[in-house]
């Protein structure tokens, strides 16, 4: 999971720098090419694309160095941690399955959510047969944890 988020935005790094590089240059310069610069939106739209590419870059930058930190040795192996995917049966007998997964791949409607989520930090460090309590503002919704695969057991 870790390799593959680095992947993903070492590829998007890769694909902005070459943006910054060559497309962008390409583009000030056929907008230089009509004149006046200030009135010229393409102008104007190429620079403010070029702060957001260098924005992007940066934050991207800080997130693979702060992911390449992340020391999966100490992620529990028996306990709900980065990575696990857990499965909660509520009172009504249905289940559910959610997956903690890094901010850059929450998708709700797959299951995948963040470990900082109100449900995610309910899950944390959980193990099988634990209870899983949920504040909402509807109330509290109660949830035994009936399955536990980390990723440790994934890779």
């Amino acid at each position: 999971m870790k390799d593959r988020i680095l992947k993903r935005f070492g590829d998007e790094i890769a694909a902005l720098e070459r943006e910054l590089k060559f497309e962008l240059p390409k583009e000030i310069q056929r907008a230089r090419e009509h004149g006046d610069l200030r009135e010229n939106a393409e102008y104007k739209a190429a620079k403010e694309r070029q702060e957001i590419v260098n924005a992007r870059i940066a934050m991207l930058k800080k997130r693979v160095s702060e992911i390449s930190l992340i020391n999966l040795d100490r992620i529990p192996r028996d306990k709900a941690g980065f990575g696990s995917t857990v499965h909660l049966r509520a009172r009504n007998g249905d289940t559910v399955i959610y997956q903690l997964v890094m901010p850059e791949d929450v998708d709700a409607e797959k299951g995948m959510i963040s470990a900082s989520s109100p449900i995610g930090r309910a899950i944390l460090n959980k193990e099988e047969g634990d209870e899983v309590k949920l504040t909402t503002p509807a109330g509290t919704l109660q949830f035994e944890l009936v399955k536990l695969t980390t990723i440790h057991d994934e890779e």
